[in-house]
C-alpha cells in the first residue's frame, strides 16, 4: 500500500461512515412505522453481533490489558447504550434537520476532550474549518423547509445534544483504545454490549418482543444492524485509529449534507440556492480542518 493510499483510505472511510449514519435517519424512521424504537434498537444491536459472532475466536488472541476495561465500558456506555436513547427520543421530540443541526457540535465538543484528555493539538486552521462547517450546518437547517412533526423541539434538541455528549465521549475513549485494540474488536464490542443494555427494554409494559413481521420496517432493521452498526462503525473506528479524534470528528458535519442529498435521491425533496451554498460551506470546512493539525495553536495540558 502506497502512502498516499495510507493517508486517503482513512478519510474514504470516514466520508463513507458519514453517508451510512446520514441514510439512518431514513432508515429509522421506516423502522419506527412498524416496531417500537426500543424493538428497533434492539434489533439493529442483535444483527450486528450475529455478524460478529465469526470473529470471536481471533478475539481471543488479543493483548488483552486490564486497565483498560473502564474505557471499554465507558466507550460502549456512551455509543451505543446512552446514544440511542437519547437520539431516538430526540427523534420523536424534534425534526431532523434541527436534530442535524445540534450533530454540527459534536467536532468541538471532540476537539475540547481530546486536547484535555488525549494530549491532541488544535490548530488555528482546524479551528477555523470547525467554524465554517458549523456555520454551513446551521445555516443548511435554517434554510431548509421541513415536514416533520416536532412536538416539543426544545426538549428534543436537548436530548440530541445530549447524544452528542455521549457521541463526544464515546470518540475520545475509542481513540485511547485503538492503540491496542483493533477496530474490529471494538465495533463487535459496542454491538454486544448494546444487546445485552437494550434487551431489559423489551420487558417493560408496552414494549415486549415483535410478533409480526411488516417488509419495510424489518428491511430497515437489518439494514440498521449490517450497514449501520457494522458497517458505518467500522469505518469509524478504524479511522479514528489512524488520525486525530479531532480531526475525524470534524466529518460529522456531512451528516446533515449527506441527509438532504439522501432526501433528494429517495423522497423526493428539493434544494433551493441558499441549501446549495450551505453544502458547499460544510465540505469547505471539513476538508479544511482535515488539514489543519500540523500547526498548533492550542497546546494541550500537560
Amino acid at each position: 500500500m502506497t502512502g498516499n493510499t495510507r493517508r486517503l483510505l482513512p478519510v474514504f472511510s470516514l466520508i463513507l461512515a458519514m453517508l451510512l449514519w446520514a441514510s439512518s435517519f431514513v432508515a429509522l424512521k421506516l423502522a419506527f412505522r412498524g416496531y417500537h424504537p426500543m424493538q428497533v434498537i434492539f434489533g439493529r444491536m442483535l444483527i450486528a453481533s450475529l455478524c460478529f459472532l465469526p470473529f470471536i475466536p481471533s478475539f481471543r488472541k488479543l493483548n488483552w490489558r486490564r486497565r483498560d476495561l473502564k474505557y471499554l465500558l465507558i466507550m460502549a456506555i456512551c455509543e451505543p447504550c446512552l446514544y440511542f436513547l437519547f437520539e431516538a427520543r430526540a427523534l420523536e421530540l424534534t425534526s431532523a434537520s434541527q436534530a442535524g443541526m445540534i450533530t454540527a457540535m459534536l467536532p468541538l465538543l471532540v476537539a475540547i476532550l481530546a486536547w484535555s484528555c488525549l494530549q491532541e493539538q488544535i490548530s488555528r486552521q482546524t479551528l477555523l474549518g470547525f467554524s465554517l462547517a458549523l456555520s454551513g450546518a446551521i445555516w443548511l437547517s435554517l434554510a431548509g423547509e421541513t415536514s416533520s412533526n416536532a412536538p416539543n423541539p426544545l426538549l428534543g434538541n436537548f436530548y440530541e445534544f445530549l447524544a452528542m455528549v455521549c457521541a463526544a465521549g464515546y470518540t475520545v475513549s475509542l481513540k485511547h483504545l485503538t492503540s491496542n485494540y483493533p477496530p474490529l474488536f471494538l465495533t463487535a464490542f459496542q454491538a454486544f454490549v448494546g444487546s445485552l443494555f437494550f434487551f431489559p427494554f423489551l420487558l417493560l409494559p408496552g414494549v415486549g418482543f415483535p410478533l409480526h413481521w411488516e417488509t419495510t420496517p424489518a428491511l430497515a432493521v437489518i439494514y440498521l444492524g449490517t450497514f449501520i452498526t457494522l458497517g458505518a462503525y467500522g469505518c469509524y473506528n478504524y479511522s479514528v485509529s489512524r488520525i486525530p479524534a479531532s480531526q475525524a470528528a470534524g466529518y460529522v458535519n456531512l451528516i446533515p449534507v449527506f441527509g438532504v442529498i439522501l432526501g433528494i435521491l429517495i423522497l423526493g425533496d428539493s434544494l433551493n440556492l441558499w441549501q446549495w451554498l450551505a453544502c458547499g460551506l460544510v465540505f469547505c470546512g471539513v476538508g479544511l480542518s482535515s488539514y489543519g493539525h500540523r500547526t498548533p495553536v492550542i497546546q494541550p495540558t500537560t
